[in-house]
């Protein structure tokens, strides 16, 4: 068995300090209006194109037709590429990346059992995050299972847009779930994500009756979902399982990505601040502070 990934971010540290090594899942079922990694949004490897880093060699012209020099500069056709990665080993400037890439359980594991020293220093672990690595339930299960036979703490992060099956392929073998919420009217969340929040709120529902440990993300955008955050605080203020909420601020830094990737930057309106997300903070504190009282 096979997954596609597009990244591996080694000694990464959480809000609290702790050491994790993130991977990071191709493929999601979500268009966010403000993604920060699009490299996530396809199921298949694309190959990148970083502008600033291309010296306008050539090189790359003489492997595939797809790019050419017009004038002294690079020019590449998308159209026709087939994101085969040919060409990226002929690029000495690194302007061309293969973004995804297939694995094996038996090749992932060893090197995320690299970091395990720190794991073990800081309490921290791995986290199964995206794109939406949910949409690979059997890889993410068979995964986290040979982590867990090796002691390591595992999380999954997702934004719960998945079948109950999914969830129910890692529930054994996680020991967080990181899970966001952005809004509770269907209306709002479709304008800002593309899709229905139904699935997402009744898994969310599930993860907690299940008794699995949850830790909430709440993207903070300006000018979108401020109105939610109240709606969202009544609809978690019930659930026991989620342990913290983390009011995350907007940060329009990605334009790069984008271009790299020949997509469209859906958001270009301006970052969030932490202040901002403060008052909100505080109140999603309250409910998870007093909810631990009953755990």
């Amino acid at each position: 068995m096979k997954g596609t990934i597009f990244d591996i971010r080694h000694l990464s540290r959480d809000r609290e300090g702790k050491t994790m090594t993130i991977v990071m899942f191709k493929g999601c079922p979500m268009r966010c209006i403000w993604c920060d990694r699009p490299e996530g949004m396809t199921a298949t490897p694309q190959l990148a194109y970083h502008r600033y880093k291309c010296t306008d060699c050539g090189k790359c012209a003489e492997i595939c037709a797809c790019h050419g020099v017009l004038d002294g500069k690079h020019v590449f056709d998308r159209t026709g590429c087939a994101s085969c990665g040919k060409c990226v080993d002929f690029c000495s400037d690194g302007a061309l990346a293969l973004c995804g890439r297939d694995v094996t359980v038996d090749e992932l594991v060893p090197e995320l059992l690299a970091d395990k020293d720190q794991y073990e220093i800081s309490g921290g672990g791995v986290t199964l995050s995206g794109g939406e690595c949910l949409m690979q339930p059997e890889f993410c299960a068979e995964l986290l299972r040979a982590l867990k036979e090796n002691g390591i703490n595992t999380a999954v992060s997702t934004c719960g847009n998945v079948p109950y099956k999914s969830l129910d392929a890692v529930i054994p073998y996680t020991d967080t779930f990181i899970y966001d919420i952005k809004a509770v009217n269907d209306n709002v969340h479709i304008k800002l994500t593309g899709q229905s929040n139904r699935q997402i709120l009744e898994n969310l529902l599930y993860l907690n009756s299940s008794g699995a440990r949850i830790e909430l993300t709440i993207p903070f955008i300006p000018d979108h979902n401020i109105s939610e955050m109240a709606a969202i605080a009544d609809f978690i203020e019930p659930m026991c399982g989620i342990t913290k909420v983390h009011v995350v601020p907007y940060c329009n830094g990605s334009a790069e990505r984008y271009e790299s990737l020949g997509m469209a930057d859906t958001m270009h309106e301006k970052s969030a601040t932490e202040s901002e997300c403060e008052k909100f903070q505080k109140v999603f504190d309250y409910i998870t502070e007093r909810n631990g009282l009953y755990r």
